[in-house]
């Protein structure tokens, strides 16, 4: 199972990688605009009391709490990847997941307060995921687990 991987003292607070997942989620035809409300990263990087960045990504854990916390059925696990998915279709807005997440990495969206905003590893931009592509001091890649 491929995870993606960081090494946070290489991290210095760019956020091209959430810039590169914005764009990635962008809906076709749609032109990309940092103001644009609909737009959000599936990351955070935030800045420790030691003045430290500390990018936060999706786990895809093993054993999801989130996955258990989701009475919908809109997260799941591939089992072939590894990755947890989240079909807004299937999703009941309980936010149960959001609150289960450990790391605190789901959220609901901005714009809608409707849906969840969680890592997607890229699934439908190619082999290796937006931010990794985008990360100009490698502080991310992804790693075979």
């Amino acid at each position: 199972m491929k995870r993606i991987m960081i090494e946070t003292e290489k991290c210095k607070g760019c956020k091209n990688c959430a810039i590169a997942c914005m764009k990635a989620h962008m809906p076709d035809g749609v032109p990309f605009s940092l103001t644009d409300t609909r737009l959000e990263a599936r990351n955070v990087i935030l800045l420790d009391k030691d003045k430290q960045y500390r990018p936060l990504f999706c786990r895809h854990c093993d054993n999801p709490s989130c996955i258990k916390s989701c009475m919908s059925g809109a997260m799941t696990k591939d089992s072939a990847t590894g990755h947890v998915y989240y079909d807004p279709k299937q999703c009941a807005g309980c936010f149960m997941c959001v609150m289960s997440c450990p790391f605190g990495v789901l959220k609901p969206d901005r714009a809608t307060k409707t849906t969840v905003i969680k890592c997607d590893f890229c699934k439908d931009h190619g082999s290796e995921p937006s931010c990794v592509k985008q990360c100009i001091n490698q502080a991310i890649h992804v790693e075979e687990v």
